[in-house]
């Protein structure tokens, strides 16, 4: 027939790579959330598999009852949205000045900006930095040492240099001023490419346990993932006081809260995934 495509062996081995990496990555989500939905024999005898046996959501109640988690959680959506911003906002910045071919000094600026991706300090250094400025057990330990990620503002330079130029000459023949033309038409015009490298922001604050363990010493201010790198790391009788009196399995505890972790990223990211193909190759095409 007309226009019949035929089966090639690549697209067969294609296919069935895809099938495996889906397999390899849904199994782990669903046998967690297996766990944490299983009643406690089933779990502890390892009788859960695929399917949650014995429907119980004594895990989740046990872990939202225990003012540790909940406060963790709160802890963990202010960091995130709170540097998320600040990323976007110095990225979109700077990205705007590096981006324009008559910006004096723009060459060894770039050729700069591009070492710290190859020369990094190391974490002592940076401690000693952080601490000396007294930015310790705040909030601002974990987002000003960060606010620039190199990859990502390179990114949303090369989708800036993309731009139509007569957009901003026009702009400044309207009189407009480079603040009034970055915040009011390149930043609108620039949604598929800050959401693209907003996602990555995102997920690099909400994953984050390693900066917050190091910085932050008040326990009441711990994100979720060190609150839950701790459940996982230590033993049931030292989980924070989360499952030494529970009647519920300490892995369906841990595995709730994994789940717990895990909606946010899942909530979002569809929405983000539709900007997030278009920003970066936009940002990479040339002409």
């Amino acid at each position: 027939m007309v226009g019949e495509r035929k089966i090639s062996v690549f697209d067969v081995m294609n296919t069935l790579i895809l099938c495996l990496v889906a397999v390899a990555t849904l199994y782990p989500i669903v046998y967690i959330t297996a766990v944490s939905l299983s009643d406690t024999a089933a779990v502890v005898q390892g009788r859960v598999f695929l399917f949650p046996k014995g429907l119980n959501f004594g895990a989740y109640a046990e872990v939202l009852k225990n003012d540790t988690i909940p406060r963790a959680y709160l802890n963990s959506i202010f960091y995130t949205a709170f540097g998320t911003f600040v990323n976007l906002l110095f990225t979109a910045v700077a990205a705007y000045p590096l981006s324009q071919k008559g910006f004096f000094g723009r060459k060894f600026f770039m050729m700069a900006i591009v070492l710290t991706m190859f020369l990094n300090p190391g974490i002592i250094p940076t401690y000693v930095v952080v601490q000396q400025l007294g930015l310790t057990n705040s909030v601002w330990a974990l987002v000003l040492p960060n606010a620039i990620w190199t990859m990502e503002l390179i990114i949303l330079k090369s989708f800036y240099e993309n731009m139509s130029s007569q957009i901003r000459e026009a702009a400044l023949i309207d009189g407009a001023s480079e603040y009034r033309i970055l915040f009011n038409i390149v930043i609108p015009l620039s949604k598929p490419a800050l959401a693209s490298i907003g996602l990555f922001y995102f997920m690099g604050h909400w994953n984050s346990f390693f900066l917050p363990l190091i910085y932050l010493n008040d326990p009441d201010k711990y994100p979720l993932q060190v609150v839950l790198r701790d459940m996982l790391i230590y033993s049931a009788e030292n989980d924070a006081g989360l499952v030494d009196r529970s009647a519920i399995a300490p892995q369906s505890i841990k595995n709730a809260t994994i789940v717990l972790s895990m909606i946010p990223v899942l909530l979002i990211y569809p929405f983000a995934q539709k900007y997030f193909a278009k920003g970066v190759m936009l940002g990479s095409e040339k002409g």
